[in-house]
């Protein structure tokens, strides 16, 4: 739904500008004017309800100016209504020079240059950019990814690599914690099946495990949506597992969607139990990320799922990594989520810019390896900040401070500009160490979860053309509703045996077929087949 909104958007933004509604250009060349002597480009921007409300009281922003010599006029909108904010402003047609970590999606980026409200920049990145050219030389795939069917390049994207394969750090985001404290406490072993995470729910809530003599133990909580808090990682106990767009590739190269599989269907079964048993949390289904916070903080959770337990429930031992458990046929799988740390629309210039040699310029100091380390997390030095770094000048390397308890996310968001920015695997132990959390979580994976990812290949970032998504777009804006709220309905009455035919027979009416036959043609496009 969001890309076709987002395209009727678009559709307008081009009208207008075509038009001369709005008065672009001038307004543009208006607002351009130069600063204290210094070039000035206006960028439309988002950042965290953290973060500063003028982007430039960032430090990182401001040495950045420093450094350009050019002095970014943003208008800043927080992420919760950045989209809707960056929609209306396109469509009104007052451009902005350039749409700085803009969040775009393939069907944004093709139908904003199919109506000339973004331009291509493969000629600026040739012209005027070494530090981007040279990400590209050294990592010649994401070229691949950024170039669109018709040719063209249309934006700069988002890069950060932390290990490879099954080991990078998104291989799977829903990752299961579970209270140690509570185990210990009641004599239990970590669980090992499904029926032992079963009886061990059962004990939580029954037997009192925080001692003040209440029911308010919460057996297993998660929100009930595709995410990291979603429990989808329950499912790969049962089959082909689950992920948040449905999608897994099997080892001989066919796309399956995961919520018509069988195993789907016995992983569904067995949550409807533990909710018959009273173990889920009742505002599962409801719950936001600051209700499902809340009581973590609280430590309530005898099971629950996030990306990193430091931001729900703390950096402490009273939570451990649950491994993948066993399924009553004895089956264990970890199934890996379609991430790579990679995102293509981060950034566009728009057709308004008529400074296009100091704008490409500006963003391709982005680029700059310790540059682009600090974009991503935050920056040293500051004095009204905590820092993410220190700064070793004599080696010419940003070594990451200890968080010291704080929640990396936090930091990170008052901190970091985000944007265009690229973090290659060579640079940790060269420009930079990893990050304490990373290093953290990368070994876990390693150690808990690689072993068990039965899957060989995940789902790669294709660029599809606009008529392909489009059809994509239509079909799961009504498929994945559909796929959600049965899901949801199934957990607590139970019927997706009797119902499940009729389940399969709507899926195909919804454009099943049709999906994975673009999903396929798109997979074997990208592997050269």
């Amino acid at each position: 739904m969001k890309m076709l909104k987002t395209a009727s958007f678009a559709a307008l933004a081009a009208i207008l500008v075509l038009s001369g509604c709005g008065s672009s250009s001038s307004s543009n060349e208006n607002d351009s004017t130069d600063v204290n002597g210094k070039m000035t480009l206006n960028f439309l921007t988002q950042s965290s309800p953290l973060a500063p409300a003028d982007p430039n009281d960032k430090l990182i922003n401001k040495r950045l100016e420093e450094k350009m010599g050019i002095h970014i006029r943003w208008k800043n909108f927080t992420s919760d209504q950045f989209v809707e904010k960056r929609n209306l402003a396109i469509a009104s047609g007052d451009l902005p020079d350039a749409v700085f970590d803009a969040g775009y999606s393939d069907y944004d980026l093709l139908k904003l240059a199919k109506d000339g409200v973004i331009i291509p920049v493969e000629d600026l990145i040739e012209q005027h950019m070494p530090n981007f050219k040279k990400v590209l030389e050294q990592a010649p795939e994401y070229k691949a990814m950024l170039t669109a069917p018709d040719g063209h390049i249309y934006s700069f994207p988002w890069i950060e690599e932390l290990g490879t394969g099954k080991e990078a750090i998104q291989s799977v985001d829903d990752l299961p914690w579970i209270n140690v404290e509570w185990l210990n406490k009641l004599g239990l072993s970590m669980p090992t099946t499904t029926e032992e995470l079963k009886q061990v729910l059962i004990a939580f809530k029954t037997k009192d495990p925080n001692g003040n003599g209440q029911a308010d133990e919460i057996p297993l909580s998660f929100i009930d949506k595709p995410g990291g808090e979603d429990l989808a990682f329950l499912y790969g106990s049962f089959g082909l597992g689950e992920n948040w767009d449905h999608t897994v590739v099997t080892n001989d190269g066919k796309v399956v969607f995961t919520a018509a599989d069988n195993g789907y269907k016995e992983a569904v079964k067995y949550i409807h139990d533990l909710y018959q048993e009273g173990l889920v949390d009742i505002e599962s289904s409801q719950q936001d990320w600051n209700t499902y916070l809340a009581k973590g903080k609280d430590h309530r959770y005898g099971l629950y799922f996030t990306w990193d337990k430091a931001n729900i429930t703390g950096m402490n031992d009273k939570y451990e990594l649950m491994p993948p458990l066993a399924g009553p046929d004895g089956h264990v799988n970890v199934t890996r989520t379609n991430a790579i740390g990679f995102d293509r629309g981060r950034m566009v210039i728009t057709s308004a810019n008529k400074k296009l040699e100091a704008t490409a310029k500006w963003i391709d100091q982005l680029y700059e390896p310790l540059q682009s380390i600090q974009n991503n997390w935050g920056t040293y030095g500051d004095t009204k900040q905590k820092n993410i770094f220190e700064y070793d000048a004599t080696k010419g390397m940003l070594k990451h401070l200890p968080l010291e308890g704080s929640a990396p996310v936090e930091i990170r968001q008052k901190t970091n500009i985000g944007g265009p920015l690229a973090v290659l695997n060579e640079y940790y132990g060269k420009y930079t160490t990893r990050p304490e959390d990373a290093t953290w979580r990368l070994g876990l994976l390693k150690k808990v979860m690689v072993p068990h990812m039965q899957a060989d290949h995940n789902y790669p970032k294709v660029f599809f053309s606009i008529d392909e998504l489009d059809r994509l777009s239509t079909i799961e804006t009504d498929l994945f509703a559909y796929v959600l709220r049965k899901r949801t309905e199934w957990y607590q009455n139970g019927k997706v045996e009797e119902e499940w035919p009729e389940y399969l027979q709507e899926l195909n009416s919804l454009g099943l077929q049709e999906w994975l036959q673009i999903k396929q043609a798109g997979y074997n496009r990208n592997a050269g087949k």
